[in-house]
């Protein structure tokens, strides 16, 4: 089976009636890691707006569980992508998700800004550092994908094209990007789970937070009173990255899909877990989730 069987398998489905499946097919076959890699960076763009950086720095959430609040991060956008949203697993997840922010003053456009993160930065990350980049219908896939989420999390106002998510994206960061003394420790507190990441963990951890900042935009360093790396170390961090995918591009295709819960970088839940449980439970919460759900497997 050719590299490109996937790439087929998709181009035959329809972006907006399958756009769960070539959204499935896109994070967990084609790009499972480039997908962990430009959300995780995602966050730090979410961290430079004041309104969400100092929310999450206040929890204290980010700072003081940074790990566990990572991972249930992912394992509950994961369930959404894994099963869905209409029952089951991805139902109970958006009810966590729901659940949390409903505890906190948050406003439309910040929701909506934070979801546009996860429909814009992914294809900017394929176009840089990917084996190929994302189609148009990957692309179109990504939108109604990510509309039905936005729907169902009850964000109003979603654009309905890329280029309407990028514009959105663009502006929104260009109005409300500063500096915030919450969201650098927030950003500074994830810079350092990133050090503990099994493929990290034999490199110094100046080095891992430096790489990392590497991959960073000017605009984004400013707002987050980050540095500007050195030339040499940018271009060895992207050149890297582009050599990978040099190699990725010749490799097999992926037969199994590799969700979120299967990473390295979850370490948390080595016996599974109950979707149900997962996040915060601000206000007490919990009793709104129901009993436990079954366990789901690492």
């Amino acid at each position: 089976m050719g590299r490109t069987t996937w790439s087929e398998r998709i181009e035959g489905l329809d972006p907006e009636r399958d756009c769960l499946e070539v959204h499935q097919l896109v994070c967990a076959h084609e790009f499972p890691w480039d997908t962990l890699q430009a959300l995780s960076l995602a966050l730090f763009r979410t961290y430079a707006v004041p309104s969400i950086g100092g929310l999450l720095a206040r929890t204290g959430e980010l700072t003081e569980r940074t790990q566990q609040r990572y991972e249930d991060t992912g394992l509950l956008l994961d369930a959404v992508l894994e099963h869905g949203t209409a029952s089951g697993p991805g139902r109970t997840a958006l009810r966590r998700i729901n659940a949390m922010h409903a505890a906190y003053d948050i406003g439309n456009d910040d929701l909506r800004y934070v979801l546009a993160t996860f429909v814009v930065m992914p294809v900017r990350w394929n176009a840089d550092y990917g084996w190929r980049p994302l189609t148009e219908l990957e692309k179109r896939a990504g939108v109604a994908y990510h509309r039905e989420l936005g729907r169902r999390m009850g964000i109003r106002d979603l654009p309905r094209t890329w280029q309407e998510w990028e514009r959105l994206l663009d502006d929104y960061e260009s109005e409300h990007f500063a500096p915030d003394a919450g969201a650098r420790r927030v950003a500074d507190a994830t810079l350092s789970l990133f050090t503990t990441f099994p493929l990290n963990r034999w490199l110094p951890p100046p080095l891992v937070r430096a790489a990392a900042r590497a991959l960073m935009d000017d605009p984004l360093l400013t707002a987050l009173g980050y540095r500007r790396p050195p030339a040499l170390l940018r271009a060895a961090v992207r050149g890297g990255l582009r050599a990978r995918a040099r190699v990725v591009r010749r490799l097999p295709r992926r037969r199994e899909p590799l969700f979120f819960r299967s990473q390295p970088v979850v370490r948390g839940y080595p016996g599974g877990y109950d979707v149900s449980r997962l996040g915060t439970f601000p206000h007490g919460c919990r009793a709104a989730t129901g009993p436990g759900g079954p366990t789901l497997p690492r």
